[in-house]
């Protein structure tokens, strides 16, 4: 099914994981993408596998970055705000740095590029931009700057889901849990084992499930949804699941 043919779409944090996999799924479905990371390599790798995309590799909270990207588009059909960044560590001893660093990237990064898209499709009275959460932002020892800026862009995305929606601008989340991704590959095999047992599935996700959550949000199928956060965890967000 061609459901994105003749739509741009925009993608941050597109050169690997779950960026990638969106970006892939998406150009899989007809749409002409426009792909965003300061991962120049990665970026290189991510348009050998998405023939025709185009890339852009810079810094998603430089606004003269963001509005050079979105200057290069006659139209944004949709908008995939994935880009993020941790810098994990206790309360009492995350720097400064590490946190403005997070808050920058993960909050302040949608922020302007949602802001950017908005002329384009104010003008065509028709849009979709789908923010990427996480399951932190409900929580999480030892990522309170990840889970802070989660959290925000959770607010951020029901906000502007009120705003946007006179011009026809449907704005929603997908929050993913415990996804294969590199970063799940790596951590040991007894750690990933208890994680996994705290999900009712009893299984790691797949990128795949997550670029499908985010088809149907950027898709016209979604047409009378706002605001909303859709989980993708195998139901971790449910609560506490007794071992």
């Amino acid at each position: 099914m061609q459901m994105f043919k003749d739509k741009t779409v925009i993608v941050t944090g597109a050169a690997r994981g779950i960026g990638r996999g969106i970006a892939t799924h998406l150009a899989q479905q007809g749409a002409q993408l426009i792909l965003v990371d300061c991962d120049q390599e990665g970026l290189e790798e991510s348009s050998k596998i998405i023939s025709g995309a185009t890339t852009f590799c810079g810094d998603v909270t430089d606004q003269a970055f963001v509005n050079k990207v979105v200057a290069s588009c006659s139209q944004v059909d949709v908008l995939i705000n994935n880009a993020g960044v941790t810098r994990d560590n206790l309360v009492a001893k995350i720097s400064e740095n590490d946190w403005d660093q997070v808050m920058a990237v993960n909050l302040k990064g949608p922020f302007l590029f949602s802001q950017a898209v908005l002329p384009l499709m104010k003008e065509s009275q028709k849009g979709k931009i789908v923010n990427i959460i996480s399951a932190s932002w409900l929580g999480n020892i030892g990522q309170a700057n990840y889970s802070a800026s989660k959290g925000g862009l959770v607010s951020f995305t029901r906000t502007t889901a009120l705003e946007f929606a006179r011009y026809n601008i449907n704005v929603n989340g997908v929050s993913p849990g415990l996804i294969e991704t590199e970063m799940v590959k790596s951590i040991p095999e007894k750690v990933k084992e208890r994680l996994i047992n705290m999900r009712p599935l009893k299984r790691v996700g797949k990128i795949e499930e997550i670029a499908d959550a985010v088809a149907f949000l950027a898709s016209d199928r979604s047409d009378y949804i706002t605001g909303q956060i859709l989980h993708v965890d195998g139901g971790k967000s449910c609560g506490i699941l007794a071992l």
